[in-house]
């Protein structure tokens, strides 16, 4: 027996991964899964920066409720 991946190569409108809502769009799906990587990445780097801030200028409690 194959792979997932090699039925979903085969059958690609079976993968759920390709749809946006109801709709079938493997590369519109993709173009989405990367915006929101770019999105989560940008997201990461401004809360460290944040919290590189708050311990720069000495606030250890607001420090801690970022942390959780």
């Amino acid at each position: 027996m194959g792979e997932w991946s090699d039925y979903f190569e085969d059958f690609p409108e079976e993968n759920s991964g390709n749809y946006i809502g109801n709709h079938f769009d493997p590369k519109g799906a993709e173009a989405l899964r990367a915006r929101e990587a770019k999105v989560a990445s940008e997201q990461m780097k401004l809360d460290a920066e944040i919290a590189s801030i708050i311990q720069k200028h000495g606030n250890p409690a607001a420090l801690a409720k970022i942390r959780k």
